[in-house]
């Protein structure tokens, strides 16, 4: 399964590498739903 995923930010306000690292988190978080819905 494939999900496209954008983000946009403002650089004024949020660096790109800290836009990066929250992306690589959230695909890595749905990529593994066993992790997401575990409670």
């Amino acid at each position: 399964l494939l999900v496209p995923l954008s983000l946009s930010y403002d650089h004024r306000v949020i660096d790109g590498a800290t836009g990066v690292r929250f992306t690589t988190f959230l695909v890595g978080l749905l990529a593994d739903v066993d992790r997401l819905l575990k409670v």
